[in-house]
């Protein structure tokens, strides 16, 4: 048997025939484009049912997440130890208001410290500013009058004056003697100074001589503040007079003045600093058995 030029050809049924059988052909292409299409449909839902699995996990694994949409994670949900409250405590110290230093030179019942030209004229020198006096004598009295002259000495005992203290400064030919009085109230002392009658006795000693501001015009003033009144007596040491027109005399008795002032507020002062020394000590000995 001869066969035609090509040689043998299988068909699709398997019969051996010279001429293909275009029809099945085409029936065969047909659906082998449909198996791929069904092919490629199945893969991109199997694809899309994947990514849809990993964001699940994603949201599962990032927690509740908060009203934002910022996930969070307690200590205790993500499997971690919570973090110790590391801020340091302090026990609550409830301190007063710091004393008023004025109280303590108004009430004799607060104003207990010392009261001796000692502590109240304890420095060497006044200064006051740029001017500085050396001391040269002190003196204290309970019986007020004997430090007193003229019509001061009735207005020191119809106020009930309880004790009166002096010193006196001297420097280039003028001196200076400051007395300053107690009392049991402001009160009192306000109307000393407002009766005006600044006649202080002079102390003399240690270089300022008997006759100081004795028989010569010399320049008084009186003033007070809480509880006491204090007085100036300024002059020359050599007897001169003292004049509306003069410096040197004007100039002391406006230093002895504001030393005197200054004084009186520091012991206030001191007082009160150290009650609000003791109070805070009280406060940190309650707060530590706390």
């Amino acid at each position: 048997m001869s066969f035609g030029q090509g040689g043998p050809f299988d068909g699709p049924g398997g019969s051996s025939s010279s001429t293909p059988d275009w029809g099945a052909l085409a029936e065969e292409s047909e659906a082998q484009t449909r198996r791929k299409r069904l092919l490629w449909i199945g893969g991109g839902a199997l694809a899309a049912l994947a990514v849809a699995g990993i964001v699940t996990v994603a949201v599962l694994s990032g927690g509740s997440g908060s009203a934002g949409g910022n996930p969070t994670a307690s200590p205790a949900e993500s499997g971690q130890a919570a973090a110790p409250d590391d801020k340091p405590s302090f026990p609550d110290v409830s301190v007063p208001p710091p004393p008023n230093p004025r109280d303590y030179i108004s009430d004799p019942k607060k104003d207990t410290a010392p009261l001796t030209p000692a502590t109240l004229f304890a420095q060497k020198s006044m200064v006051v500013g740029e001017h500085t006096y050396p001391r040269t004598h002190t003196a204290t009295t309970k019986d007020c009058t004997a430090g007193a002259q003229g019509p001061l000495v009735s207005s020191l005992t119809h106020n009930g004056c309880k004790q009166l203290l002096r010193a006196t400064y001297a420097k280039g030919g003028v001196a200076v003697t400051i007395g300053i009085a107690v009392f049991d109230s402001p009160a009192k002392a306000t109307k000393v100074m407002n009766e005006n009658r600044a006649n202080l006795m002079p102390l003399p000693g240690g270089g300022v001589p008997a006759d100081f501001c004795q028989g010569t015009k010399c320049r008084m003033a009186t003033n007070a503040t809480g509880r006491y009144a204090y007085f100036t007596i300024a002059g020359y040491l050599n007897g001169k007079d003292v004049t509306n027109t003069e410096t040197k005399a004007r100039q002391i008795a406006r230093d002895g003045g504001a030393y005197a002032f200054s004084q009186i507020t520091q012991r206030g002062k001191d007082q009160a600093a150290k009650v609000a020394e003791q109070q805070l000590k009280e406060a940190q000995k309650k707060a530590g058995k706390s």
